[in-house]
């Protein structure tokens, strides 16, 4: 009588999970703020969470780097000088490599109408200044899927 040898039941073998890979590379976020100040402190805060960072002094200093580096965001001050923010997103919303770009109005302008008017023009979101480094990421990762 001859006894078959049974073969151990096997396992699947499973390769874990990976995250998401942006193309190989980091998000990009344009900075458009004519404070040295701001712009510090908003590189310092998206660079710590592993995003390419780009910045502009105006508004079409704005429109030009965008057109250039088509980032994955852009941050966007209202009141600055040569192109303020809601003639800059109007811009950007005129051409087809821009337009789907998402843009955070970031300003002191929290009135009412410059909201509206954020909104009207095709802000995605709009955050007042002063902000809290929580709020500005929590919209920046909503922004672009995170």
């Amino acid at each position: 009588m001859s006894v078959k040898a049974e073969a151990a039941p096997q396992t699947p073998s499973r390769t874990p999970p990976t995250a998401p890979q942006w193309s190989g590379a980091q998000r990009k976020i344009l900075i458009v703020d004519d404070s040295s100040t701001v712009l510090l402190m908003e590189r310092t805060l998206l660079s710590r969470n592993n995003y390419e960072v780009i910045a502009a002094r105006d508004g079409q200093e704005g429109v030009e780097k965008a057109l250039a580096e088509k980032p994955d965001l852009i941050l966007m001050d209202v009141v600055m000088p040569r192109m303020n923010g809601f003639d800059a997103l109007r811009r950007l919303r005129s051409y087809q490599s821009t337009q789907h770009i998402p843009v955070i109005m970031v300003t002191t302008r929290g009135e009412l109408q410059s909201v509206e008017s954020g909104y009207e023009n095709g802000c995605n979101d709009y955050v007042t200044k002063p902000f809290g480094a929580l709020e500005l990421l929590v919209k920046v990762k909503s922004c672009l899927g995170e």
